[in-house]
């Protein structure tokens, strides 16, 4: 989870919402992204799917069931519908979004065999998201 809060400092720094997000295969990174929306002017440019996109071109499969994602935020509806194409196994979940994230649309959203862990660096997680809301506030004001 530590990799993905590096990503999520990077969208942090470039005015990108800060979420990130890392896919691990046999204890191994095989992907990191972070939130792209303004860089890449795409509504889909979300850390979830950056990264999906890259495991899977890395593994060679659409299918990630040997992975394990790693995500600061909870996903949206759009990226748990990826997750759930992707059959990832494991997901690991900082911050929660109880306004915008999957659980508050429809908590069976992720593929039924998906095993999901919340709450790991929820702290550093929803500070960095606070810090960077704030900001936003401040430089609207």
């Amino acid at each position: 989870m530590n990799e993905a809060l590096k990503q999520a400092k990077i969208a942090f720094e470039e005015g990108e919402v800060p979420v990130g997000a890392v896919v691990v295969a046999k204890n191994k990174v095989i992907a990191r992204a972070y939130n792209q929306t303004e860089k890449l002017n795409d509504v889909t440019a979300h850390a979830e799917i950056l990264a999906i996109t890259a495991a899977s071109n890395y593994l060679g499969s659409k299918y990630l069931v040997d992975c394990r994602m790693y995500i600061t935020l909870e996903p949206c509806p759009m990226c748990a519908g990826a997750l759930y194409w992707a059959q990832l196994p494991e997901i690991y979940l900082g911050a929660s979004d109880p306004k915008r994230g999957y659980r508050s649309c429809n908590p069976d959203m992720l593929h039924p065999k998906a095993k999901v862990y919340a709450g790991i660096l929820e702290k550093e997680s929803s500070e960095l998201l606070l810090d960077f809301f704030q900001k936003m506030r401040k430089k609207l004001s």
